[in-house]
């Protein structure tokens, strides 16, 4: 299929492009921030700029399929009053806008489904009540949020485009989604129950939420609303407890309401809402979760805590000649930024090879630091991992690797890393140490481009 993201940089649509690439599927992806689009997503897709306002309907024209993830997050910031219109219109208008060009599109052109996020936020807060694709809508701002959204997506079906609003619940994933920000205090034995621990929390894998957004997609059948949450769904209390033993740790530090209705003002009913979702419409057309039970699904993300980074780019030479430019020890200095101050003290081997140690001078935030690396696989032309063995992190494992592509080389970076001190580390330091990584290799991406490009 030819298939068009909006919302493609966030944390399900990074990894649901990803799945298409990898599936065979030609992707675009329509953004604000082409250059950070470029940067997240993998080279095999087009990356072009759209406002998220007015589309052309012959620009739509050609794609098989249309998903829209556009929109503001909805837990990046305090509700106040314009954050609310923010998060609304940025879904409504950004889903009738395609819609409005489907609508409008030749028909021999026009692609044949539109499949649009939605959330189970739609449910709003309904106690024990067991819902599913034909529950009413409840009341409330996200609820009233996704009752616009989706109604915005089903107009296309007035043209005989197939429509899909997967009503996504609690995603739970490795940097990113509902768990990023439990882990450090729940690794710290801080975590807890929110509020009574009573509220029904309908959650799902990331790998599950992507499989159903590439059904929503290629099967025909599926059409309306698709609840995207595991069959499991558990109390707060039960899932507290579960990732509590997942981790290891004690789950004894409650969060009463009132504390998340003071700290968090209106949002908080976002965490102590109760939705009992079951996805009976993935289930009737035969879908198989790979994470149905949380309890597994908590030991496969809790297995291994690293974080991870991951960024290709393309460069129109031969792979010998570009692997030739990165193992060349001095160019490092070159596509480092230089705030901060990186030098090369020292390379054990007159050429890099298997077992060179490498040492390195530098300043970050202010702070003189040393590190030094080894370089633990040498393939020439194909592939080199450095590990660190002395230097700020815990862990720091980056694999480069060099593939023949559309008549260049397709370079593939995969950094996994612990910050020292970890679980502290990363509730202290996390987001901070996640900005400096983005500029760095931000600044690294540009300079290669300028270099190689």
């Amino acid at each position: 299929m030819k298939v068009l993201i909006t919302g493609a940089t966030g944390f399900i649509g990074r990894r649901l492009v990803d799945a298409l690439v990898d599936g065979g599927h030609e992707v675009t992806v329509w953004t604000r921030d082409t250059d950070a689009a470029r940067a997240a997503l993998p080279v095999r897709c087009d990356v072009e700029f759209w406002n998220g306002r007015a589309v052309s309907p012959d620009a739509v024209c050609g794609f098989d399929g249309v998903v829209n993830l556009a929109g503001a997050g909805v837990a990046d910031a305090r509700w106040t009053d314009a954050r609310k219109r923010e998060i609304h219109e940025s879904r409504e208008r950004s889903t009738r806008a395609l819609a409005s060009a489907l609508a409008s599109a030749p028909q021999a052109e026009r692609p044949s489904v539109f499949v649009s996020a939605s959330a189970i936020g739609i449910y709003g807060d309904r106690g024990d009540d067991v819902l599913d694709e034909r529950a009413a809508p409840g009341d409330g701002f996200l609820a009233d949020v996704c009752r616009s959204w989706e109604s915005e997506a089903m107009a296309v079906r007035a043209v005989g485009v197939r429509a899909v609003c997967v009503r996504v619940g609690i995603v739970l994933g490795r940097d990113g989604g509902a768990l990023a920000t439990m882990l450090p205090p729940f690794r710290l034995g801080l975590g807890g129950r929110l509020g009574s621990g009573a509220q029904w929390m309908s959650w799902i894998h990331i790998d599950d939420v992507v499989r159903l957004f590439v059904l929503a997609l290629t099967d025909g059948n599926v059409a309306g609303a698709v609840g995207a949450v595991a069959p499991d769904a558990v109390t707060n209390r039960e899932f507290t407890a579960s990732l509590g033993r997942a981790l290891g740790r004690p789950a004894l530090f409650p969060v009463p309401a009132i504390g998340l209705r003071v700290a968090l003002g209106e949002m908080a009913s976002m965490l102590l809402a109760s939705q009992r979702v079951a996805p009976s419409v993935a289930l009737a057309h035969g879908f198989e979760f790979l994470h149905p039970k949380l309890e597994g699904a908590l030991a496969d993300l809790s297995s291994d805590l690293d974080h991870e980074l991951e960024t290709e780019q393309w460069f129109p030479r031969p792979p010998d000649e570009v692997f030739a430019f990165f193992s060349d020890a001095r160019n490092l200095e070159r596509i480092t930024p230089e705030f901060l101050g990186f030098k090369i003290a020292n390379v054990s081997t007159d050429k890099v090879e298997q077992g060179t140690v490498i040492d390195y001078r530098l300043s970050l935030h202010g702070a003189p630091l040393r590190w030094q690396s080894v370089i633990e696989d040498w393939q020439p032309g194909r592939k080199f991992v450095d590990r660190q063995r002395r230097g700020p992190y815990a862990r720091w494992h980056h694999t480069h690797e060099f593939e023949p592509h559309d008549g260049g080389t397709l370079v593939r970076d995969r950094v996994r890393y612990a910050l020292p001190l970890a679980p502290l580390g990363d509730l202290v330091a996390g987001r901070m140490v996640d900005r400096d990584l983005g500029s760095i290799f931000d600044y690294r991406r540009r300079t290669l481009d300028r270099l190689l490009g």
